[in-house]
């Protein structure tokens, strides 16, 4: 998610970006991902994947315009 779409209980987006940041630097959030595998007995790497990615509004629709076969 964005900064800007997280609850606004969680107050502004600079202070909710802080906690993070301050969170992320002292290790506290690689301790709870640690503790979360721990629960569920994870023995393998866990990871929490942020990654945003923004399609474009015809990449659906690409191959049948270039002649291809729609899925």
């Amino acid at each position: 998610m964005q900064w800007r779409d997280a609850p606004k209980e969680y107050g502004p987006q600079k202070t909710f970006y802080n906690h993070w940041k301050r969170w992320s630097d002292k290790g506290i959030l690689s301790q709870m991902m640690v503790g979360l595998a721990a629960d569920h007995g994870e023995t393998k790497t866990v990871m929490n994947d942020a990654t945003y990615l923004k399609a474009h509004r015809t990449a659906t629709s690409m191959a049948v315009k270039k002649g291809g076969v729609a899925a």
